[in-house]
């Protein structure tokens, strides 16, 4: 039996503000936006290329979900990007603005910089050897 993580939910504070982020800069595709409800949408978004783990983008709907946006992973990195492009994807990041709070630097497994979304969540990119 082949199994796969198709979605991950990353608390946001608002979808659209998220799409703009995800999509308009970082150059993730918007895969499903759909609604659910008066306050409730499906948005669904993933790097270029990627054909299985999505990331959900669900807003926060009560007090305790919006005191851990950025803060899901308890302040260590929480997500990893992969790339095949690291010079490239750094480039742009920092043309976009992007927060890059760690990096770039050479490790055993590869290149690697840390970026911090605008909700609070740190991420790797890595280009692996």
């Amino acid at each position: 039996m082949t199994q796969f993580i198709s979605a991950i939910s990353l608390i946001v504070p608002d979808y659209d503000q998220a799409i703009a982020f995800y999509v308009g800069l970082m150059g993730f595709e918007l895969i499903e936006d759909s609604e659910l409800s008066e306050d409730k949408r499906w948005v669904l978004v993933a790097p270029p290329g990627s054909t299985e783990t999505r990331l959900l983008l669900a807003k926060a709907t009560n007090e305790a979900q919006e005191e851990i946006i950025g803060e899901q992973a308890g302040g260590r990195v929480f997500l990893f990007l992969e790339t095949y492009d690291f010079e490239g994807d750094i480039a742009l990041m920092e043309r976009a603005g992007v927060d890059i709070i760690d990096g770039p630097r050479v490790e055993s497994y590869g290149k690697v910089a840390v970026f911090r979304d605008p909700f609070g969540n740190k991420w790797d990119l890595i280009e692996r050897h």
